[in-house]
């Protein structure tokens, strides 16, 4: 059995609906993955999650590196063992969080040093008064661009001043402050895939470099290729660790080697050379900590390539070639600028395999977002807006009447970062808004209606606007976890609400009634 099986098409439209198998249960797309960021989705709880109809969650590679320890969780028996989760298990591979790193300006109560040029030593030092992260930095030039590039640094970030060097990127990897303490950490394409082998998530992600979406033409497409290597790197060391092969640090650096002078050669493929790595070779299922429990992992590479469609249909190409068993579209504007999302989803689509998942990564502040995507062939997605925007208070309905306007004139594509948008999507209103009410608005203090009144949810079946508008107002945690349920409810039963209309060809009735 194949680790995807296309079900239908929608025979108006690029929507479709496929299963995949894996070893902790089979998943129905098109799927929404709850993002577990610590292996924990914030105000929730693994039967919570059970009950929620939830196939699938998001951990993060990054967070779970820092704290506790890739290492701690594979003594415990790999992360489903940790969390109580038994279930499939998606990790991302770190790239997103650690290229975000420069665009940050707070971190928890320490200032971060830069990494200096040509030095690995650096400390942390006191926050001032506002917590905000000094910056000297001024205005890009095209000197101050050009050392970017030549010490590695993303020139984009540049601006930023020393913030930005918190991150910096050679051709080997990143190195990276950790935003918790100053620590200094590394990761390369093949210990991003060794810490998701050791958390023993059923799909992992490839190690790739998140451009911003305002960075220049020539950096995307260097920075671009340099994802498109250690894609190959990434590739070569799963099937490495799964096949258990013995090779030593000095054997994998040849490998890694061996790519480089056949790609330059043109005489060979990655993909070929990793088959040929493991060929006559079983390759065994990855283990957990006790070995009671084996299980096969998945392996997705990232289409990257920002907002320049020559870059998104070059990285498409290629990502394909390789022995992926899933392609990503990755990059800052997916998910957080729809407009942009729809263009490079329809760029790449025609390009990237049929038979294989399609992953929207970033996809979910609003329910008519996800029905968007879908009808440009994406299969999977995954986003902490629906958390996030419950704990703000912002809850997700059918529609509002009227329609809840934006409070400021802020516009996504103004804001610096993606968890900089959120927070303004939560706190202003944002695009999406249609769909989602303030609970904390004193309008909802006597109203004894559900949130939504064809929603399903435990909160919904239980609970009144004005319970939940006075948990928020009387700031209790359990405000947190209902409003959370119902979000993830909401998106949930939004993607099975799909999957039966991309089944039975009527997926445009569906999106006609979410968006305008």
């Amino acid at each position: 059995m194949s680790f995807f099986e296309l079900q239908h098409t929608d025979k108006n439209c690029a929507a479709r609906a496929g299963i995949m198998h894996t070893d902790h249960g089979d998943i129905a797309t098109p799927v929404f993955m709850p993002v577990g960021t610590q292996a924990s989705v914030k105000t929730l709880d693994s039967s919570d999650l059970t009950n929620l109809g939830a196939q699938i969650i998001l951990g993060n590679t990054y967070h779970l590196h820092l704290r506790p320890g890739e290492d701690l969780i594979d003594n415990a028996g790999g992360l489903h063992k940790f969390m109580n989760w038994d279930k499939p298990i998606l990790t991302d591979s770190g790239g997103f969080q650690v290229f975000s790193l420069g665009l940050q300006k707070k971190t928890q109560g320490k200032h971060i040093s830069p990494l200096p040029r040509g030095s690995e030593e650096g400390v942390a030092v006191d926050c001032d008064a506002n917590n905000e992260v000094r910056n000297d930095g001024k205005p890009p030039t095209p000197a101050s661009q050009a050392r970017a590039l030549r010490a590695g640094l993303n020139p984009s970030l540049e601006r930023r001043g020393d913030n930005a060097r918190l991150v910096s990127i050679d051709e080997d990897g990143v190195t990276f402050r950790s935003h918790i303490d100053g620590s200094e950490h590394r990761f390369t394409a093949e210990s991003a895939i060794d810490i998701q082998h050791k958390l023993g998530a059923d799909i992992i992600m490839a190690f790739d470099e998140c451009t911003p979406d305002n960075a220049d033409e020539k950096y995307v497409h260097e920075a671009m290729e340099r994802t498109h290597r250690w894609a190959e790197r990434s590739l070569v060391e799963h099937k490495r660790l799964s096949g258990n092969l013995p090779l030593t640090k000095g054997e994998r650096e040849g490998v890694a080697e061996a790519l480089t002078v056949n790609r330059n050669r043109r005489q060979t493929t990655p993909a070929r050379l990793a088959s040929e790595s493991v060929a006559g070779r079983p390759t065994p299922p990855w283990k957990g900590g006790d070995n009671n429990k084996p299980y096969r992992q998945f392996i997705f590479g990232i289409i990257q390539g920002a907002n320049y469609e020559k870059l998104r249909k070059k990285s498409a190409k290629y990502i394909s070639s390789l022995d992926f068993d899933g392609i990503a579209i990755g990059g800052e504007s997916i998910g957080y600028n729809m407009s942009a999302t729809k263009k490079i989803l329809d760029w790449v689509y025609p390009i990237i395999p049929e038979n294989k998942p399609h992953y929207a990564m970033g996809v979910g502040l609003s329910p008519a977002d996800l029905l968007v995507t879908i009808e440009h062939g994406a299969d999977m997605f995954d986003c902490v807006g629906p958390t996030r925007l419950a704990r703000h208070g912002m809850l997700f309905v059918k529609d509002t009447s009227p329609a809840t306007p934006p409070t400021s004139s802020w516009k996504e594509e103004d804001v610096s970062s993606p968890s900089a948008r959120e927070e303004e999507l939560a706190t202003r209103g944002g695009s999406g808004s249609r769909h989602r009410i303030n609970i904390t608005n004193a309008k909802f203090e006597k109203d004894f209606s559900p949130i939504d009144k064809n929603c399903s949810c435990s909160t919904c079946q239980n609970y009144t606007r004005a319970y939940i508008h006075h948990l928020f107002n009387a700031q209790e945690m359990s405000a947190m976890r209902l409003a959370s349920i119902h979000n993830l409810h909401f998106m949930i039963d939004l993607m099975a609400q799909a999957r039966e209309a991309i089944l039975e060809d009527r997926f445009a009735e569906l999106l006609k009634k979410w968006t305008p």
